[in-house]
């Protein structure tokens, strides 16, 4: 997972740290049962230099796990200690040992009696497993996975606009793994989001006893925990940030830029500049429509949003997007579309004009004398069944979308409008039908565009999750 803040500052103090571990000034400090798989391993420690409301810095430090606790000698007077904040674990030990211990005598009986047949089989060279085993392992699954449903209620994480999300709130393909939660990550900005502290650095390194100081490095967050959480504590999935600009994946259902009102506050300009209070007031450079997912560039600086809108009015930045189409697309059915040109069986370009309707904002409209010129390029991937809400199975077109302008609503137009494919985008509730539980099925997949002030070709590539 890219490092959702800068490094620097936060990593010096990480050096800090080791050394006065290394020279035992500070300690780590067992407070539960360690695991046997963890005994005698390293663990990582985390630091989170904050502002609070009068701009004083508070640096938050903590360690991964629940098991061990970073302490000092009494004796010791540690550097500008009460700038220093030590983070608890976000959950207890005792409390994870309470929530686990309601399946505990069933998952240990369970066990017993499959270990037992195991045996059995080996005894008598059966390579079958049977169907008693196979209930009882079943068995064994679902109340481990109940158990760990009950950890994951306790973990309640404080976001960047000071609202509570649980751990099981937050939408996941399959139950995350053990020990999720106790990452320093999102343990620091639990706390900082909680008190009302604004991040500004944020550094982890791995401790052991082999390890030199001029061999510690500051270690991003982890794809396999943090990268579950992470992004909804902080409103945005950060895919690249430096000094000057931040490319997002945008999430389907949050405006690019705030709308009128309080209530159209909340986008994703709104939320970089939570993050980031120092980034200009206007940081997009270009939208996406709400419901579409996928990367988006914002500037930090004026000079690096000038030049970076330069490059869009210019057309030197390269997009691609991926939709699913409700229908078959077949060159053959396109052979009297003079708006569609055919270059292969299965790829293209098309013509199209389109302009407001004033009457019905925001939707657009058909117009080949005032409307503007909208081309693009597409190329057809996949012809695949998909299942929607209700059950019900339908043939679709996935189709890579490559806009040489940058017209509002464009690829849905090209999808739904008559002069297009004449078939919407699934979930498209503009052009088309959003029936409950869908969202648009449109991402923009691919960005490239030249970094403003380094001249380095910037290439980001990252594909749907539908």
């Amino acid at each position: 997972m890219f490092p959702p803040f800068p490094e620097e500052q936060a990593f010096e103090i990480c050096k800090k740290i080791f050394k006065n571990l290394k020279n035992e000034n500070l300690f780590l400090k067992q407070i539960s049962k360690e695991s046997l798989e963890r005994k005698n391993q390293g663990i990582m420690i985390g630091v989170l230099v904050c502002k609070d409301k009068n701009s004083k810095i508070k640096n938050l430090v903590t360690v991964s796990g629940i098991s061990k606790i970073l302490q000092k000698k009494e004796s010791i007077d540690f550097e500008n200690e009460k700038n220093y904040i030590y983070v608890e674990p976000i959950v207890s030990p005792q409390e994870i040992s309470s929530a686990l211990s309601k399946n505990d005598k069933q998952i240990h009986l369970l066990t017993e009696k499959i270990n037992s047949l195991i045996k059995e089989r080996k005894n008598s060279s059966e390579k079958t497993i049977s169907t008693e085993e196979a209930k009882l392992k079943q068995k064994r699954i679902f109340l481990c996975n109940q158990s760990l449903k009950n950890v994951y209620q306790l973990y309640n994480f404080y976001k960047f606009n000071g609202k509570i999300i649980n751990l099981t709130e937050i939408p996941t393909k399959k139950l995350p793994p053990t020990g999720t939660g106790d990452c320093c990550a999102p343990k620091l900005l639990n706390y900082a989001f909680k008190n009302s502290l604004q991040p500004i650095s944020m550094s982890e390194f791995f401790f052991d006893k082999q390890t030199d100081l001029k061999n510690i490095k500051s270690i991003e967050p982890c794809d396999e925990r943090c990268k579950l959480i992470l992004p909804e504590m902080l409103g945005l999935e950060i895919i690249y940030r430096d000094k000057n600009l931040v490319v997002v994946n945008k999430q389907s259902g949050i405006l690019s830029i705030p709308g009128r009102g309080p209530e159209k506050e909340d986008s994703i300009s709104f939320r970089l500049k939570k993050l980031f209070p120092e980034c200009i007031d206007q940081p997009s450079v270009h939208r996406l429509d709400m419901e579409t997912s996928g990367l988006m560039v914002l500037a930090l600086d004026k000079e690096t949003h000038r030049l970076l809108s330069k490059q869009f009015e210019e057309r030197t930045v390269k997009k691609e997007y991926i939709a699913i189409l409700n229908g078959i697309i077949i060159k053959n059915n396109f052979e009297n579309n003079s708006y569609i040109k055919w270059q292969t069986e299965k790829s293209g370009i098309m013509e199209l004009f389109f302009r407001l309707d004033i009457e019905n904002r925001p939707h657009q409209i058909w117009d080949e004398e005032f409307g503007k010129k909208a081309i693009t390029e597409f190329e057809i991937l996949n012809y695949e069944n998909y299942k929607n809400q209700n059950g019900i199975s339908i043939k679709t077109t996935r189709i890579k979308f490559i806009p040489h302008t940058g017209r509002t609503h464009q690829l849905r137009l090209a999808s739904a409008d008559i002069h297009g494919f004449n078939a919407q985008i699934i979930g498209d509730s503009l052009y088309g039908i959003l029936n409950e539980g869908e969202r648009l099925l449109l991402h923009a997949q691919s960005l490239s565009f030249t970094h403003p002030i380094s001249g380095e070709r910037m290439n980001f590539y990252l594909p749907p999750e539908f």
